[in-house]
């Protein structure tokens, strides 16, 4: 049984989503909020927890490179956030080119009829859901080629 979690880092937020025991399909759990951008530790124990409760066995995080494929700001920081979660939790962590999931997460809440004031609310866990199962889906592709 293999259990991936998915992670979708943001300024003030994380969208976390889990795959399913066989790790075929990604659901969205929770989005962890901070007051600030660097304050991480409530952040980090949030995620241990989860961890541990849904027996995870690989991290896949959100990198969000840019459109030419450089490494920014954003990119610098999930690189940082990366080398913390390996620390907390000793687990693999993955990195996972996220360009374009939060435009398809927004899509996807659009064309579900959520008003634009709520979208944000969902945006990151949609978009944690997306970086994951693009992974597994990449796992699926390996093991039928």
């Amino acid at each position: 049984m293999i259990r991936v979690m998915g992670l979708d880092f943001g300024s003030r937020t994380v969208g976390v989503a889990v795959s399913d025991p066989l790790g075929l399909t990604a659901q969205g759990i929770e989005i962890i909020r901070r007051e600030q951008e660097n304050k991480l530790r409530r952040t980090l124990a949030r995620i241990e927890t989860l961890v541990q409760e849904y027996q995870i066995t690989t991290i896949v995080l959100g990198f969000p490179k840019n459109m030419n494929n450089t490494i920014g700001d954003r990119a610098q920081k999930s690189l940082a956030f990366k080398e913390m979660l390996e620390r907390r939790t000793g687990l693999p962590v993955v990195m996972w080119d996220e360009r374009l999931t939060t435009v398809s997460a927004n899509r996807t809440l659009m064309e579900s009829g959520v008003r634009r004031e709520n979208r944000k609310e969902y945006v990151d866990m949609i978009a944690a859901v997306y970086i994951l199962q693009g992974y597994l889906d990449s796992l699926e592709r390996i093991k039928h080629e």
